[in-house]
């Protein structure tokens, strides 16, 4: 497996594609065999991984300007951002939160989380509090308050988890997507703390629904996206241009770990609803 590098650490299981063999080899990486039989081992291709991000965001697209060196009049270099994207970007990052697992003893994680109720309820990874080992939850919003947050399920099969934090942070629920609503080729933003960047909002499209893809020991059925996904984003939601979640960013695809590289994937959001409505009947 390839081993991941840059970016820091990356937060969450890997990614493996399920055409793999059972040794977790895929054709890319085949060891060729001589006429003899022998193996030499040579590495094909490069195995493409995937590592849990946490959530935050700046929006993506808008006009790039460039000057030249004598100061000469600023050019476009990228088509604006359509205004429903932006309208569904500032009904977002309100909900939004990040999400520090664990301590100095017991190992830390960050990522992100967003609220799905009046009364506080909020959604993230299990990985995250994983990684955690455990330690205290606390969540940082959007106006930078903080928060020790209660712990109240967790499921790690699906990879989620429901927070709950004070009547008084007064967060904004986020709404659901309808399920079976979402299409490929609808315009999305991914919203969290990437690389700690608190409140980031990057843009992009479902490249690909039901996707099925391994996270773990476990496969998951995952909504495909090429919005920017970096470590931190991981728990953080996924929105359409009307401002509905529709999905958690949970993991994306690297080479060599170097970072995003134009596919990510987030839990459907039919899953989330479903089993976050189970852990809050099951933990009030």
């Amino acid at each position: 497996m390839a081993v991941q590098t840059g970016l820091g650490e990356p937060r969450g299981p890997w990614f493996i594609s399920p055409e793999l063999d059972p040794d977790g080899r895929g054709w890319w990486d085949a060891p060729e065999r001589d006429p003899g039989g022998r193996r030499p081992g040579r590495l094909l291709a490069v195995l493409a991984v995937v590592a849990v991000s946490a959530v935050s965001g700046a929006l993506a697209g808008g006009v790039v300007a460039s000057r030249d060196g004598a100061g000469g009049p600023a050019a476009a270099s990228a088509a604006p951002v359509p205004a429903e994207l932006v309208t569904a970007a500032e009904r977002t990052v309100p909900g939004v939160v990040s999400v520090l697992a664990g301590g100095a003893s017991s190992g830390s994680a960050t990522g992100s989380g967003f609220a799905v109720d009046d009364q506080q309820h909020l959604i993230t990874n299990d990985h995250i509090l994983a990684k955690g080992g455990g330690g205290p939850v606390t969540v940082e919003l959007p106006d930078g308050r903080r928060f020790a947050a209660e712990v109240v399920g967790r499921e790690p099969r699906s990879d989620l988890a429901v927070l709950k934090v004070p009547a008084s942070a007064g967060l904004t629920p986020l709404p659901l997507a309808k399920p079976g609503a979402t299409r490929v080729g609808e315009p999305v933003l991914a919203v969290g703390s990437p690389l700690g960047l608190a409140g980031t909002v990057t843009a992009g499209i479902v490249s690909a629904l039901d996707r099925e893809v391994r996270l773990g020991n476990n496969r998951h059925t995952a909504v495909q996206t090429d919005a920017s996904i970096n470590p931190g984003n991981s728990g953080g939601p996924l929105v359409n241009a009307r401002g509905e979640v529709v999905g958690v960013n949970t993991a994306i695809a690297t080479i060599d770990g170097n970072g995003s590289i134009g596919i990510g994937f987030a839990i459907p959001i039919d899953q989330v609803q479903q089993t976050a409505d189970t852990i809050i009947g099951k933990g009030g």
